[in-house]
């Protein structure tokens, strides 16, 4: 028992060693552009996340102005944060639009859900799916692979307004 013991205490320390010694330090300005993103990883930007955006950002691999669904807000705050100047938009500003699913139609695949980056469509296996409407992004990722073509964008009839809350904890 007393072996045990001092094998696992042995493993905990080597364990927080390894941890100081070899802790992979974050890009502080990754870290900044990734916080002033929105977050909603749709891939409108021609990158699979925000994070992924982020880093091009800061490797100078990307312009400030691809992020749809930050629009306007988020290209001023990056200019400000890295000292460039502020770009038009690189798409054509965009309507708030939604998904929203025909549920006559569906058959409960769940293709739509797997790649909804915001998680905002809800439903079960061989169940009918629905769209979370303040959640929705417009980023039409689902509409493509649903296999039965349920799913519809609209322009949006009512504007949700989000404030960034930013919290720190000390």
């Amino acid at each position: 028992m007393i072996y045990l013991f001092l094998l696992i205490l042995t493993i905990a320390i080597l364990l927080l060693i390894a941890d100081k010694f070899l802790k992979v330090s974050e890009n502080e300005i990754v870290t900044k552009i990734n916080d002033l993103l929105p977050q909603t990883q749709c891939g409108q930007c021609d990158y699979p996340g925000c994070k992924p955006y982020a880093e091009a950002i800061a490797n100078g691999e990307a312009e400030i102005n691809k992020c749809q669904p930050g629009g306007e807000r988020v290209i001023k705050e990056l200019a400000e944060l890295l000292g460039r100047e502020s770009l038009d938009p690189a798409k054509e500003k965009k309507d708030p639009q939604v998904v929203v699913i025909d549920e006559d139609k569906c058959i409960g695949c769940t293709k739509c859900i797997q790649v909804c980056p915001p998680d905002c469509i809800i439903g079960a296996v061989k169940k009918m799916h629905t769209v979370i409407e303040k959640d929705c992004t417009g980023c039409e990722l689902c509409i493509e692979v649903c296999p039965v073509d349920c799913i519809d964008i609209v322009q949006l009839k009512q504007k949700f307004k989000y404030q960034k809350v930013k919290v720190s904890i000390d």
